[in-house]
């Protein structure tokens, strides 16, 4: 019988196989290697554009920042014009006032009584003086209710006095100013065209 030594043949059919194996081993770890490696690139470049639209976005929060502080600033300076435009409107429309309110006194003095001071604070005018009677004084009263510059009227001291070897009767009395209504000419903006 003749042996046919089959061993060589299996040990080169194993040693192929383990070369295939290992080039098979190569590839996928060179694949594998690949993989990492363009993962690694894509995510690289995700998070360098993120950092650098990251960037863009402070810078640009940085800029609105001070322009929102800019417009904060011109509000505040429009507001205070507004309310120097107030008082120069409101000084415009007492300018004369004095002079109408002692003009409108002079009219509603009856006959027989005297001022001796008028005071205004605010709105408020103290009228000091004295009369010949009582009834002067609520005749006073009287008129400056009905006037057309002058409301609520009210006496607050009333006293016997002698002046000049006469009996008088020195009152105190406050009024308030009717504040007129100023109309005011602001008009909604309207958005650009």
């Amino acid at each position: 019988m003749i042996r046919v030594n089959l061993l060589p043949h299996r040990q080169i059919r194993r040693e192929e196989r383990q070369r295939e194996f290992g080039l098979m081993a190569l590839f996928a770890a060179i694949a594998a290697a690949t993989v990492i490696f363009m993962g690694y690139t894509y995510i690289n470049a995700k998070l360098d554009a993120q950092v650098e639209r990251n960037t863009r976005l402070d810078t640009a929060i940085v800029k609105l920042d001070k322009e929102i502080a800019d417009i904060k600033d011109l509000k505040d300076q429009i507001s205070t014009m507004l309310e120097r435009k107030q008082v120069v409107e409101n000084l415009q429309i007492n300018r004369s006032q004095a002079v109408i309110v002692l003009d409108e006194l002079s009219r509603q003095l009856p006959e027989g009584m005297y001022l001796k001071s008028i005071k205004q604070q605010g709105e408020v005018i103290t009228i000091e003086g004295v009369a010949d009677t009582n009834a002067r004084v609520a005749t006073l009263v009287r008129n400056l209710s009905t006037s057309n510059l002058m409301e609520s009227p009210s006496l607050v001291e009333i006293k016997s006095v002698i002046v000049n070897t006469l009996k008088q009767n020195a009152f105190v009395l406050n009024v308030k100013i009717k504040v007129p209504k100023v109309e005011t000419d602001e008009k909604p903006v309207k958005g650009g065209n």
